[in-house]
C-alpha cells in the first residue's frame, strides 16, 4: 500500500475511534420505553397483587392490568439515537424525570411514597363503592383553632353547608371554597347524636380559611385490604388498584371475561387524574393480550395520536364512570371513546 493508502486507512481509522468515543459520551436523556404490566386481579412473585382476609372473594374470567413504564438513565449518544428513531420509545431530558436538585434516590422514594398514596386512595374509594362510607373523624382541635368549643376529638363531620363530607378531601375542599371569616354550617354526630354548630373560619397560612382541626378518614369494614407489587412508583395505578379490590369481593366479575388494561391516579373523592408516559403504557397493554384500555381523560389527546391497533380506548374521569364503561363492556354495548 502507498503512503497515501496508509494515509487514507489512518484517517479512517481515526475518524471511526472519533466516532465510537463521541458514541460512548453519555448524554443528560433518559429513555421511556414500555414496561411491564400486572393483573391486579391475579399475582405477583407467588402472591396475590391485592390480598383480602376476612371475607370471601371472588376469582374472575378476565384480567384488569396496570401498565408501567421503563425509564432508562445514564445513556449515551448511540442509545439516545437508537431510541429516537425506534417508534416504541420516546427521549426526554433527564432533568423532567429526575431534577437537578434532587437525587435519584430522593426521586425513587418520592415515587414510592405516591405508589403506596394511590394505594390507601384505591382502597378508600373502593370501600365507599362496596358500601362502608367514610366517616371523617377529627382527631384533634387546635387551641387557637375556630372550631375550638364546637368541635372535639371523636366527632365526626358529616357535612358543611349542606354538603355531605365524604372524605378528608371534600372536607378541605367545603372549608377553602369560602373567603377566611365565613361562617359554616357544620353538621356533627357525637355519641350517636347530630347536632349543628357555628363556626367562623381564620385564615391559615396561605390565605384560605380554615377551622383549625386536624381530621382523619376512618371506614369500618370487616376485612382487611393489602397490595403486594414491588419496584413499581408512581400514582397512575391508582384506579386499577380501585377497581381490582372492587371485583375481589364483589360477586359481579367486572371483566366479564376480556383482558381490560388502565392507568390514572385516583383520589379519596373517585376522580382520575392524568399520567405520564400513554405512548409507551399502550404499548406494554396491547403487548400483555389488552382490548380495552381505561384512559384519563385529560390523556386522550394524546392516547388517540399513539393509539395501537387492536386496543380500543375507553375515556374515564371517575372510578363511577371507569365501572360504568365496563359494564358496557360486559353487555357489548359501545363505551365512551377518546
Amino acid at each position: 500500500m502507498n503512503r497515501r493508502g496508509w494515509t487514507v486507512l489512518a484517517g479512517a481509522l481515526l475518524a471511526g475511534l472519533l466516532f465510537f468515543l463521541i458514541g460512548q459520551a453519555p448524554v443528560k436523556y433518559v429513555v421511556l420505553g414500555p414496561g411491564p404490566t400486572f393483573d391486579t386481579l391475579g399475582s405477583y412473585d407467588k402472591q396475590r397483587v391485592i390480598q383480602i382476609t376476612g371475607t370471601p372473594t371472588t376469582d374472575s374470567a378476565g384480567q384488569l392490568r396496570m401498565v408501567t413504564v421503563n425509564v432508562t438513565d445514564e445513556i449515551d449518544l448511540l442509545q439516545a439515537i437508537r431510541a429516537w428513531f425506534d417508534p416504541d420509545e420516546k427521549v426526554l431530558p433527564r432533568e423532567l424525570i429526575y431534577p437537578p436538585d434532587t437525587t435519584n434516590e430522593q426521586v425513587e422514594q418520592k415515587n414510592k411514597e405516591a405508589f403506596q398514596e394511590s394505594q390507601s386512595s384505591a382502597e378508600t374509594v373502593a370501600l365507599r363503592e362496596l358500601g362502608y362510607p367514610v366517616k371523617v373523624t377529627v382527631r384533634e382541635v387546635a387551641a387557637d383553632g375556630a372550631a375550638q368549643g364546637k368541635l372535639a376529638s371523636g366527632d365526626v363531620i358529616v357535612s358543611v353547608d349542606g354538603q355531605n363530607v365524604t372524605s378528608l378531601q371534600k372536607l378541605q375542599q367545603l372549608v377553602r371554597a369560602k373567603p377566611a371569616g365565613s361562617a359554616l354550617t357544620v353538621v356533627r354526630e357525637r355519641g350517636g347524636q347530630s347536632e349543628t354548630v357555628q363556626i367562623t373560619t381564620k385564615k391559615g397560612d396561605d390565605g384560605t380559611g380554615r377551622i383549625g382541626v386536624t381530621a382523619e378518614n376512618k371506614q369500618d369494614h370487616p376485612f382487611e385490604i393489602k397490595f403486594h407489587l414491588e419496584n413499581v412508583g408512581g400514582p397512575s395505578a391508582g384506579l386499577m388498584f380501585a377497581l381490582g379490590t372492587i371485583d375481589s369481593v364483589d360477586k359481579q366479575d367486572l371483566t366479564g371475561g376480556k383482558v381490560i388494561a388502565g392507568t390514572g391516579t385516583i383520589d379519596d373523592e373517585g376522580n382520575v387524574g392524568v399520567i405520564g408516559g400513554i405512548a409507551q403504557k399502550l404499548i406494554g397493554a396491547h403487548d400483555d393480550g389488552a382490548t380495552y384500555f381505561l384512559t384519563p381523560a385529560g390523556n386522550c389527546e394524546e392516547a388517540k395520536a399513539n393509539a395501537v391497533g387492536g386496543l380500543t380506548l375507553v375515556k374515564v374521569d371517575t372510578l363511577g364512570s371507569a365501572l360504568d364503561s365496563l359494564a358496557k363492556i360486559r353487555a357489548g354495548q359501545p363505551t365512551p371513546g377518546c
